[in-house]
């Protein structure tokens, strides 16, 4: 299965997820909101700053897939949005949004009260 590890506690975050959730099979990911199960990331080698800054998917090999390259594990498991994991990956436009994500991730994360608390634990 794979485990998804996002931000509960983000209004934002928690719509998206929400969303895949609705339309994503069943059985296929545990989605892990990190805010709520202070456990959850013990074994992952993943600090809580590090989950909350940018979207983090183990898939069922094992390997850890962080900010777009989580996006696209979810993608690509779920029917819907097969076709736009196929648009993201072409290299211009993976290279695009791979710039992009981490200047969005760092304003949300700077501008989120529990995410500051976290960076500074």
């Amino acid at each position: 299965m794979i485990k998804i590890f996002y931000d509960g506690a983000c209004g934002m975050c928690s719509r998206e997820i929400n969303h895949y959730r609705k339309v994503a099979p069943a059985g296929v990911f545990d989605w892990v909101d990190v805010m709520k199960d202070g456990t959850a990331l013990e074994n992952e080698n993943v600090s809580l700053a590090d989950a909350l800054m940018e979207l983090h998917g183990k898939d069922d090999n094992g390997r850890m897939h962080v900010g777009v390259d989580a996006f696209l594990l979810i993608w690509r498991h779920i029917p819907r949005w097969r076709t736009a994991a196929k648009i993201a990956s072409f290299p211009p436009i993976n290279a695009a949004l791979r710039a992009i994500y981490p200047i969005f991730a760092k304003w949300r994360f700077a501008r989120l009260a529990h995410c500051q608390v976290a960076a500074k634990s």
